[in-house]
Formats: structure tokens, sequence, C-alpha cells
């Protein structure tokens, strides 16, 4: 069994691969969406200090417990926490299925835009070209999305099916550095536009004048879903980890890394925005739509150098998302691997195919859609993809979250997880007494208040 589920070989893999799951479509596509309804600067302070005051605490305590046990979500918190606690972690593994199963319907978008992108970098960008159009006959065709959904999922299987150090550590080893490249390329060329003053402004000035209460609680609730906590995505990465491998200087990095990815692909995408006149009222309504309708044509209508840097853009979209899937099915694969006993391959396999048969639903969610011109594809509920976002934003995340900051803070003792973070890896700047008084009371009341938001104030997070 130990050899089926191996370990990061070194501590630079492990935290590319979480780094690697952390990062996704939510640093690509929701935090700049949120910013920019939200008004930016004071908002995205706010951000920052959640980050620190609630994400980070909880990223330790998920790694911890994982490191502990050497086991997946069910086993590691049965055995660190308690017997009946093993039923938070299999809440974690269902909640890692269900969004896989609509995650990678998402993830196939990226490459229908790489696909066009790089057929309008090499024959031209036509004149009469409505990607509003685009987007929606591609999303209400059926057979395309279950095409591109497939290739995803196959792409994701393949990789987990290579186990720990062959499959996910080296694919993080080569995706992410070429993720980070791209990211800086496009950062570059949005720096030279003639916006990028405008919205670095927007971004890091702050004006709490401008900050609705409704933005500080996106922004805590924004805090603790990009860091792929409350799924057992970290409890399983985290129990790859040797004990040589530090976890606060790990989770310290994973953090750094996923939130400065969200701040650079936020300043890309308002550089753009800003650059190009009356482009603000047209922007908003949708995640969609600054991601999959505003930036295609404006690739190719306003950025320099925009024929080379759209396709890149959604390979760095596509990077993205197959560094989470890869990390939603490992969390599902490893569970059945450590509880049932199934050999690597075919548990893969297995739990692959499994949850495409729900992928199949998510994909078809949009065929007897008229064809959608706008961004108001997602303001209503369609069939399994939306009902499965809300509830997996909404419930599954919250609660799972919430249950692990108990769990650390006020079920295991101080000696477990002191044992864990307050070792000889630990740095010099990590105060034990800090992350305990934060992991049991910050944190708790942090994500509590997101749950009492969802249901007493009827808050939609997803």
């Amino acid at each position: 069994m130990t050899e089926q589920r191996g370990n990061w070989t070194s501590n630079a893999g492990f935290i590319l691969a979480a780094t690697g799951s952390a990062i996704g479509l939510g640093n690509l596509w929701k935090f700049p969406f949120i910013t920019w309804e939200n008004n930016g600067g004071a908002f995205v302070l706010v951000y920052l200090v959640c980050i620190a005051a609630v994400g980070l605490p909880i990223m330790m305590a998920e790694l911890l417990i994982g490191r502990k046990t050497q086991k997946s979500a069910v086993g590691a918190l049965r055995e660190a926490v308690g017997p009946g606690w093993g039923i938070v972690g299999g809440w974690g593994v269902l909640c890692g299925f269900i969004l896989l199963s609509y995650y990678t319907v998402i993830a196939g978008w990226s490459l229908f835009y790489f696909s066009k992108t790089i057929g309008w970098t090499v024959g031209g960008f036509p004149a009469d070209m409505q990607t509003g159009d685009l987007f929606g006959t591609q999303v209400s065709n059926a057979g395309l999305q279950l095409t591109l959904s497939l290739g995803f999922s196959i792409a994701t299987v393949a990789v987990v099916y290579f186990g720990v150090q062959k499959g996910i550590e080296r694919i993080a080893k080569l995706f992410l550095p070429i993720l980070f490249a791209i990211l800086v390329l496009l950062l570059v060329s949005a720096l030279g536009m003639s916006g990028s003053g405008e919205a670095l402004g927007f971004i890091f000035r702050p004006s709490f004048s401008e900050l609705e209460p409704g933005g500080v609680l996106e922004a805590l609730g924004h805090s603790f879903f990009t860091l792929s906590l409350g799924m057992g995505a970290m409890i399983t990465y985290g129990s790859y980890i040797d004990r040589s491998q530090s976890i606060v200087k790990a989770s310290a990095v994973i953090v750094v890394l996923d939130t400065l990815i969200a701040l650079v692909a936020t300043v890309i995408m308002f550089s753009v925005i800003f650059s190009v006149p009356g482009m603000e009222e047209q922007v908003g309504g949708s995640t969609v739509g600054m991601l999959f309708i505003s930036l295609p044509q404006l690739f190719y209508t306003e950025v320099p150098f925009g024929t080379l840097l759209g396709p890149l853009f959604y390979v760095l979209v596509a990077l993205a998302a197959l560094t989470s899937t890869i990390s939603l099915l490992e969390v599902v694969a490893a569970y059945v691997i450590d509880e049932h006993g199934i050999e690597r391959h075919k548990a893969t396999i297995l739990c692959g195919s499994a949850i495409f048969v729900f992928t199949i639903f998510a994909a078809l969610s949009f065929s007897d859609v008229p064809l959608l011109a706008t961004m108001e594809l997602f303001e209503g509920k369609i069939g399994w993809f939306s009902t499965a976002d809300h509830f997996v934003s909404n419930w599954m995340l919250p609660t799972g979250g919430l249950a692990i900051t108990i769990a650390a803070g006020w079920f295991m003792t101080r000696e477990a997880t002191a044992a864990e973070l307050a070792d000889e890896t630990a740095p010099g700047w990590f105060n034990y007494g800090f992350w305990r008084f934060f992991i049991r009371f910050v944190s708790p009341l942090a994500v509590g208040a997101i749950i009492i938001a969802v249901l007493f104030f009827g808050v939609d997070f997803s």
C-alpha cells in the first residue's frame, strides 16, 4: 500500500503540485471578476488579510492532518481526530467527486478557445465575429461539449494513473514553470498598454467608501475557496509529505504563489479592459463574460502582440485547470486505494469513469438552451451544472472547512498539532501559539460567517 501511495520526491515537487491544486479557474476567472464587482482597492486589501488570517491557518491544518497519518481524507481524519470524523473525510471526497464532474466542462472550454485563437492567429480574426454568439454556439452544442469534457477527463485520468511521483509531481514540475512563464509574458505585455496605470490604481489603491459589507464577505469566502480547502485535497496531498519537509514553509509558499497569480491575472485583464475606450461599461454580469466573451476579441483587436498572446492565454487557462482537476481526482482515487485496497491503476480508471457519468449531465445542461449571445448564461440554474456548483460552493466546501478547523483546533491535542508544525523544520518566523489561536477562534468564526450568510441571508458564492 505504501508503494501504491508514494511520496513527493522533493519539497519543490510538493509545493508545485499543491500550488497547482490551488491555482485554477478561480484565480484566472473568478477573482478578477469579483474584484471588478467590488471596486478593487479596498476589496483586494481585505482579501489579502483574509488569506493570511483564514486561508493560511486552515491550509496548515489540512496538511498536518495528512502528514501525521499518511492517509487520504477519510482515514486521516478518522485516525487523527476520532472514529466518527471519517464522515467529514467522506464529505470531502464526495465534494471532490461532484466538483470535478462539472469543473471538467469549464476546463474543456479552454481547449475550444485555444483552437479558435490558433485559427485566428493563422487566418486572421473575422471582421464580423461576435464572440458572445460564438460562446453561446459552443456551449449549446452537446456533441462538442462532450468531446471537450472527455478530452480533459482523459488527460486528468492519465496523470493520476501514473501515481504521485511519475504522474502528479512530474506534470507539476513541467507545467507550473510553463504556467509562470506565460503569466510573466502576458504581464509584461499588459503593463505596456495605455490602461495599465489605471488598472494598477483600481486594483491596489484602497477606497473603503466604495466597499460594501457584502464585498467583505465575498473576500472572506474567496480566500477560503481559492486554496482548495474543505474538500480533502490538501489532506490527501499532505499525506505524501516526508517528515523532512516543512508544512509551515510549504503552506506559506503555496498561499503566496496562489495569491500572486490571482493578482497578476487581474492586472493583465484590467490593463486590457482599461486600454479600450468604453470597455468598462461592457464588462460585468458574469465571470464567463470576462474570460470567454470579452477577452478573445480584445486580444485580436486591441492588445499588442495579441495574435501571439491570445493562444498563450488559453494555454495558461488549460494548464491551471488541469493541475486542479488532477488534485480533485486524486482525492477520490486515494480514498478508493486506501479504504478499499484497490490498485491505483484500476482505482483511477474506475473513479474517472464514474465521475464522467455525471460530467455528461453537466455538459448536456446547456444543450436545451437557445443560442446565448450575452453573459446571462449563469444567471439561472441550468441542470446538473448549476445545481452542483451551487451545492458545492455554498454548502459542501464551507461545512467541510468548518469541520477541519474544529477538528484541528479543538479535538486534536496541542501536542499532536505542535509535533507537525513546531518541529525542527519550522521557520524562525512561525509562532505556534498564533496559529493555534487563529485555528481555534478566527478561522471557525470566519467560515461560520460564510455558512450563516448562505443560510439566513441568501448569499450565493457559486
